[in-house]
C-alpha cells in the first residue's frame, strides 16, 4: 500500500527557487574570484557551479518520480534518484579534494595577497543569502520529506557555514593590527580554503556511501530499521504470532517494508490480519511519508498434517516400485 503521495509541482517549484539562486551565486562568486584572487571564493564558486550543474537535471527528474511502479519498473523510477544522488556526491568530493591540493600548491609557492575587506563583506552578503534559501528549503520539505530537496538543503547549509568562516576570517586581518598578522595574511586565503574543504567533506562522503548501500539493496542504517521495528512490532505482537521476520529496504526517498510473522494453524483470521496491517500503515504513515508496507504469514504446518503427508509420500513410493517391479 502506497502512504503519503507527494505533490511533484510542490517539489518542482522548491528545486527551481533553489536553481535560480545557485546560477545567481555562481555568476556573483566567480566574478568575485577573478576581481580578488582568492582561492576560498573560487572554492564557493565552483561548489555552487557543480550544485548548479546537478540541480538542472534534478528539475526534470522530479515528475518521473511520481510514476507508479509497473511490471517493468516494480520499484518504480526511485533507483534512478539514488543513482543521481551518488553521482551528485561523487562530484562534490572530487571538487573538494581537487581545490584542497591547490591551495596546498599555493601555499608552497608562497601565498598570495587579496583584498580582505571586498571578500568580507562579498561573503558576508552571501551568507545571508544562503541562510534565507535553506530556511525556505527547510520549511517547504517539512512535510514533504524529498531526499533531493534534503540533499539541496545539505549544499545550502555548507555554502552558508562557508560563507560565515571566510567572513570572520577576512575581517580578522583588518580587525587585528599585529606584525605577525602581516606575515601570514599572504597565506589566509589559502589556509582558509584548506581547513573549510575539510569541513566540507564528511557530507559528500556520507551521501555516496549511504546512496551505494541503498543501489546494493542493503537494509537501511540500524537506526532507521529500529525505528520501523518500535513502531509496528507492538501491533504485530497482539495477534500472538511466535516469530516475527523483516524485510526492509530502500530506493531513493521510499522505503519498503515486509513483515513476516509466524503464526499457529488457524490462529487468525483474514480480516484480524486485514486490521493489523492497516494499523501498521497507519502507525508508519505518521513518520514516514512515501513507503510501501506488507504483512506475510508464515503459517507453520501442524505435526499431524506433516506426518499424514509423509506417509502419503512413502505409499506413492512403494506402489511405484511395486509397480515397476512387475
Amino acid at each position: 500500500m502506497k502512504i503519503g503521495k507527494r505533490s511533484s509541482k510542490k517539489e518542482k517549484r522548491a528545486m527551481s527557487v533553489s536553481l535560480y539562486a545557485n546560477l545567481l551565486f555562481v555568476v556573483v562568486e566567480l566574478v568575485m574570484a577573478m576581481v580578488t584572487g582568492s582561492q576560498a571564493v573560487l572554492l564557493d564558486g565552483v561548489y555552487d557551479g557543480v550544485e548548479f550543474l546537478m540541480l538542472l537535471p534534478s528539475v526534470f527528474l522530479i515528475p518521473l518520480l511520481y510514476q507508479p511502479s509497473n511490471e517493468k519498473y516494480p520499484f518504480g523510477h526511485m533507483q534512478m534518484e539514488t543513482v543521481f544522488i551518488v553521482v551528485k556526491g561523487i562530484i562534490m568530493l572530487s571538487v573538494t579534494v581537487g581545490l584542497i591540493f591547490n591551495s596546498i600548491r599555493t601555499l608552497i609557492t608562497g601565498g598570495h595577497s587579496i583584498d580582505f575587506g571586498m571578500v568580507a563583506w562579498f561573503e558576508l552578503f552571501a551568507a545571508v543569502l544562503g541562510i534565507a534559501v535553506t530556511l525556505y528549503l527547510v520549511r517547504k520539505n517539512k512535510n514533504m520529506n524529498s531526499p533531493l530537496i534534503a540533499v539541496e538543503m545539505q549544499g545550502w547549509k555548507i555554502d552558508s557555514m562557508l560563507s560565515l568562516g571566510m567572513t570572520v576570517a577576512f575581517f580578522l586581518p583588518m580587525l587585528v593590527r599585529f606584525d605577525w598578522m602581516d606575515k601570514i595574511s599572504p597565506y589566509l586565503d589559502s589556509i582558509l580554503t584548506i581547513v573549510l574543504s575539510m569541513i566540507m567533506l564528511p557530507e559528500p562522503i556520507r551521501t555516496v556511501f549511504s546512496g551505494i548501500r541503498d543501489l546494493l539493496l542493503i537494509s537501511p542504517e540500524e537506526e532507521t530499521v529500529e525505528e520501523i521495528k518500535a513502531i509496528v512490532e507492538p501491533i504485530i505482537k497482539e495477534s500472538k504470532c511466535t516469530e516475527i521476520y523483516y524485510d526492509i529496504l530502500r530506493t531513493g526517498r521510499k522505503l519498503w517494508i515486509s513483515a513476516y510473522i509466524t503464526l499457529n494453524k488457524d490462529e487468525l483470521s483474514v480480516r484480524s490480519f486485514k486490521n493489523y496491517q492497516t494499523r501498521c500503515i497507519a502507525a508508519l504513515s505518521e513518520k514516514y511519508s512515501d513507503f510501501y508496507f506488507e504483512l506475510l504469514p508464515e503459517i507453520e504446518p501442524d505435526v499431524d498434517d506433516l506426518k499424514e503427508i509423509e506417509s502419503k509420500v512413502l505409499e506413492a513410493q512403494f506402489a511405484e516400485s511395486d509397480v515397476n517391479e512387475g
